[in-house]
């Protein structure tokens, strides 16, 4: 995994540390289990839903909270995913003589910043 190149990113390619590599695979694998426990929520949910049985819809109660944390858990693992990227690419194109990154029509782009 170490030294893969990302060429076309930059403006020439460019090296992308191991370490980031290591981060994004594991968040990314985090994702799928946070995903998959999702999916087995989700199942139960319907089922308590569709017997009609008093505790059982009280029960879903509690597993629509965790369904709930368990998305927020996402979003914020893909917003770290994000920021990650972003600053890999920001320290890998330094070195890079036009002063920003390139987008694959060879113009400079521009970073876009979205509120908190």
């Amino acid at each position: 995994m170490e030294g893969d190149t990302f060429s076309g990113l930059v403006g020439n390619s460019t090296q992308i540390d191991g370490k980031v590599l290591q981060t994004f695979q594991k968040n990314f694998v985090q994702v799928q289990g946070i995903l998959d426990q999702n999916r087995l929520l989700i199942n139960e949910i319907n089922q308590n839903h569709e017997s009609k049985i008093p505790d059982n819809l009280s029960r879903n109660v509690g597993l629509i909270r965790e369904l709930n944390n368990n998305i927020r858990r996402v979003v914020d693992l893909y917003a770290d995913l994000s920021s990650s990227f972003t600053k890999s690419m920001e320290t890998s194109s330094e070195g890079d003589s036009s002063g920003g990154a390139l987008k694959s029509d060879g113009k400079a782009g521009h970073k876009r910043n979205r509120p908190s």
